[in-house]
């Protein structure tokens, strides 16, 4: 069994041939834990862990909705569509029995909106992250964490909270600085099809020290995602990400750990059932 911890199988992409994505995730016997980005994706989120037995949700809201926002990457172009935080909405749709997670929520400062102060839009981030870490206190969940291009805002920001943080820092792509001080807070890593990506020519070390992360993280603190319907593992570049694309991060750990990977996709599914109380 695999647990993708990460994946977003309700975004439209899928819907034409979703059928055939989820019969592919049966066959490779995979548990998925479907996350929300804002509203919408939150409800379908719930509806698809309602219908599916394999399947569970996560709501929140992605700092990249707080703005419109434009997007363009290799793998995605659009604009994000505003939105503020409705917290009894969000407590609302967490309360179903597959909610497992808030999230994900974080710290956004790869994107930013056009034509409006960096200092604002961080701080109206860290406003409904922390409504979001609240949430996810009052109703004893997890919390999944966005950030990008944000590691010295969002570690600074988790310090400054009162109560103890529980979660998970998902897809994460920097260095061991960073990485030790998430754990030292008590949170686990999650990774991707990133860490089978071949090193850049230009910035080579950036996967190095992505890969000192994979090598260091504590075996029980380590959770494996692919972000579906992004981030292909090498085996797939340039195909669309799905969830059981996961068997390829586990093959990249096992190798890194010198572990096999029946013993990857043990400890993983075990770290996931303890952190998400499944």
């Amino acid at each position: 069994m695999l647990f993708d911890s990460h994946c977003h199988l309700q975004f439209k992409i899928y819907e034409k041939d979703f059928s055939e994505v989820y019969k592919r995730c049966l066959e490779k016997d995979t548990l998925l834990n479907v996350v929300g980005s804002q509203i919408d994706t939150s409800i379908r989120a719930v509806e698809f862990a309602q219908k599916y037995e394999n399947i569970y949700a996560s709501v929140g809201l992605h700092p990249i909705h707080l703005f419109e926002t434009r997007v363009d990457e290799e793998e995605a172009a659009f604009k994000s569509r505003e939105e503020d935080f409705d917290y009894d909405k969000y407590k609302k749709l967490a309360q179903n029995k597959k909610v497992i997670a808030i999230g994900e929520c974080g710290l956004e400062l790869y994107h930013l909106p056009e034509g409006l102060d960096k200092e604002k839009v961080l701080q109206k981030q860290k406003e409904i992250f922390i409504k979001q870490y609240e949430l996810a206190q009052e109703l004893c969940l997890p919390i999944i964490i966005h950030v990008r291009n944000a590691h010295e805002e969002m570690i600074n920001l988790l310090k400054s909270l009162k109560k103890e943080i529980y979660g998970v820092v998902h897809c994460y792509t920097n260095n061991w600085k960073y990485a030790k001080q998430y754990l030292d807070l008590g949170l686990y890593i999650g990774f991707t099809g990133v860490i089978t990506f071949p090193p850049k020519k230009t910035e080579p070390k950036v996967q190095e020290d992505l890969l000192e992360v994979v090598k260091n993280c504590p075996l029980d603190k380590l959770l494996i995602e692919t972000d579906a319907p992004y981030l292909a593992p090498q085996a797939y570049r340039g195909q669309r990400c799905e969830p059981w694309m996961v068997e390829e991060v586990v093959k990249k750990i096992a190798e890194i750990r010198q572990k096999t990977t029946e013993d990857i996709i043990q400890i993983t599914v075990d770290n996931a059932r303890r952190l998400f109380k499944i």
